[in-house]
């Protein structure tokens, strides 16, 4: 894999020694001699957001919480889309959007608000570029942030998992975008590729189960739910899935604890409304039951 020295990354990316240097010690960036394409891609993110006026210590935060409310996710700025959101950041990951300090899911954003994209600086040498997986399937990532480029994208997953076929980050992210395509035959068995790979990767049965669920096997979709919330106890999405696929079901009451949990786990925003009141719903409708059902003393 080419290797970028520090003159190099400052050069390319337009930066100063100095914010660089406080970058590293906020803990945005990893201190180093040489950069790979993968690690650019990342320090141009962080460059873009604080150009736009994001402080430091609030991308961490945003990072950090972002790992939290997603299982399995490494490296947000890079598996996921970043926006700012005036003081604040919100991602864009599986067709939804998280300002994730808040923990709150957001149907649209300002139109002054913009995505923060790689191809505004073209970072690669001239000449015939070095076949490397890490730097492959960064340039997919870069790709898929904008759709008309989704095409590409597959092609470079694809090629990712030819030079390495035991790579489950790319059978899931190719296998999301099959699935946005609607193409679900594809989509489920690059899920199905990734739990093979990891069987501990509770992104991929979420996904699994969403397919799944999306093709009226709702019984097996619940399954890769629980399996996913038996890797990722908080994993409020899996939550809220599952109990849509109670709901599917006609099971209310094992739906409950799932709209429960999911409204403890992210407190605002819509989710978190519909969640409550799903949940007052069906107390309502089987509050004369539960009561009765009890047993007598």
């Amino acid at each position: 894999m080419y290797r970028y020295n520090r003159a190099d990354l400052l050069r390319i990316l337009r930066l100063t020694a100095r914010q660089l240097t406080a970058w590293e010690k906020a803990g945005l960036v990893s201190a180093a001699d040489t950069y790979s394409f993968f690690d650019l891609l990342q320090i141009k993110k962080v460059r873009d957001l604080c150009a736009r006026k994001v402080k430091p210590a609030v991308i961490r935060q945003s990072l950090e919480a972002m790992q939290k409310q997603v299982a399995g996710m490494e490296n947000p700025l890079l598996e996921a889309g970043a926006f700012s959101t005036g003081k604040r950041i919100a991602f864009r990951h599986e067709g939804k959007l998280v300002e994730p300090i808040a923990g709150q899911f957001m149907l649209d954003f300002q139109p002054t608000e913009h995505v923060v994209t790689s191809a505004a600086v073209p970072i690669a040498p001239p000449g015939p570029q070095p076949v490397d997986v890490t730097e492959l399937f960064a340039r997919a990532i870069s790709l898929e942030e904008d759709p008309a480029n989704h095409p590409q994208a597959i092609a470079a997953y694809s090629r990712v998992l030819e030079l390495d076929p035991q790579h489950a980050a790319a059978n899931i992210n190719l296998g999301t975008l099959y699935y946005n395509r609607q193409e679900f035959a594809l989509a489920e068995k690059h899920y199905r590729a990734a739990i093979a790979i990891d069987p501990r990767y509770a992104l991929a049965y979420f996904d699994l189960g969403n397919v799944l669920d999306e093709t009226g096997r709702v019984s097996e979709a619940v399954q890769a739910y629980k399996t996913a919330l038996q890797l990722a106890p908080t994993y409020g999405d899996a939550h809220y899935n599952l109990a849509l696929a109670y709901e599917k079901l006609k099971e209310p009451r094992l739906a409950l604890k799932h709209w429960q949990t999911y409204a403890k786990l992210d407190s605002v925003g819509p989710w978190a409304t519909h969640a409550r009141n799903q949940v007052q719903r069906i107390l309502k409708a089987d509050g004369l039951k539960l009561v009765y059902s009890k047993p007598r003393e």
